[in-house]
């Protein structure tokens, strides 16, 4: 029997051949794959000669401009087969390569850190995730993750995403709390990262926005891609720019002159589609200082508050509650949004 706690309630005409795209939450099975070495090959259009190689090449492929000079500098990137430096200008028909090498295995420790299993069966567990804890160890990042934690208090892990991800089937930002499902065996995460892709698994948030939102209720569907000024950042992209279309409904809750408390639901799964999408808006996330002006709050109050699916074995309806950090219980406090939280778990 598994234990069961409380509250179960562009890139233009550019040739590129071979690129990862880590853009998308629910098949980021393929992040896997830059664990060994890769090539990608680009060449220069008419309209895009005469810029750095360096800035170039951030621009075409999600490679941030840092890492890119990194690679040069260690000789993995190559035009017309010859080494070059940062600051060469690329010229028409320019044929450029990268040499990303194949990552230094690490071993992942089982750390003893405190975490919130809300749920857990023999195939799945439910994690609700504290902010300031990232999901799963990345470069320069191999410790205090929440797949360290998992190690320690969870034996049984998939080993479907390897040594770095077990069991972690989707994410949620460093700075946002709430909801994560991981899965314990290979049938249970097979299944859900289908059901992950076929929209089958409904993830509900809580925001709380800069500003005074007069909808009651309302529908983005956009294309979201790397923002062109800032390889670190996604953006909301024209129509013709070669994004992926994110979907984000949202449902105010309660407002005044200053702030809005909504509930968001995300239909797509993508790089940060909620805090994008509500600066798109003209209302940027409370404390998001990525997609918006810093303020008093040190985090984005954005909170993954509720799951709900069919159990990947047994089928069985499931539905999750988060309880609310209490963090952004004090922003609410602050924003003077009083609500009755027990309402929200409806």
């Amino acid at each position: 029997m598994g234990r069961k706690k409380e509250k179960i309630s562009d890139r233009k005409n550019t040739e590129i051949e071979i690129v990862e795209d880590f853009s998308d939450d629910f098949s980021e099975q393929n992040e896997e794959k830059a664990m060994s070495e890769e090539k990608i090959s680009v060449t220069v259009s008419t309209e895009e000669t005469n810029k750095r190689v360096d800035s170039f090449l951030s621009e075409k492929t999600d490679l941030t401009r840092s890492r890119i000079q990194q690679l040069i500098k260690d000789g993995n990137v190559s035009v017309n087969n010859k080494s070059v430096k940062s600051s060469y200008k690329v010229e028409e028909n320019d044929r450029i390569e990268i040499i990303i090498p194949e990552a230094e295995k690490v071993e992942i420790i089982a750390e003893n850190i405190d975490i919130n299993i809300i749920y857990e069966d023999k195939d799945i567990a439910v994690i609700n995730k504290k902010a300031g804890m990232v999901v799963h160890p990345a470069h320069g990042n191999y410790s205090r993750t929440l797949v360290n934690a998992i190690l320690y208090h969870i034996k049984d892990l998939s080993g479907i995403n390897g040594e770095i991800r077990p069991g972690i089937v989707h994410r949620l930002d460093k700075d946002t709390s709430g909801l994560i499902v991981v899965a314990k065996n290979d049938k249970a995460h097979i299944k859900l990262a289908e059901m992950f892709q076929k929209k089958e698994v409904k993830k509900t948030y809580l925001a709380i926005l800069k500003g005074k939102l007069n909808r009651e209720s309302g529908r983005l569907e956009t294309q979201i891609g790397r923002d062109a000024d800032d390889r670190k950042k996604m953006a909301v992209l024209k129509e013709n720019d070669k994004g992926k279309k994110a979907i984000t409904n949202y449902n105010v809750i309660l407002s005044n002159e200053l702030f809005t408390l909504v509930k968001v639901y995300i239909e797509t799964g993508r790089t940060h589609p909620i805090r994008v999408h509500m600066k798109y808006l003209g209302y940027p996330i409370l404390g998001d200082q990525v997609y918006g002006r810093k303020d008093s709050e040190k985090r984005q109050m954005l909170h993954a508050y509720k799951l709900e699916f069919l159990h990947p074995v047994t089928e069985k309806p499931m539905k999750f509650i988060g309880e609310i950090p209490e963090d952004f219980k004090n922003a609410l406090k602050n924003t003077k949004l009083e609500v009755d939280l027990s309402s929200l778990e409806e």
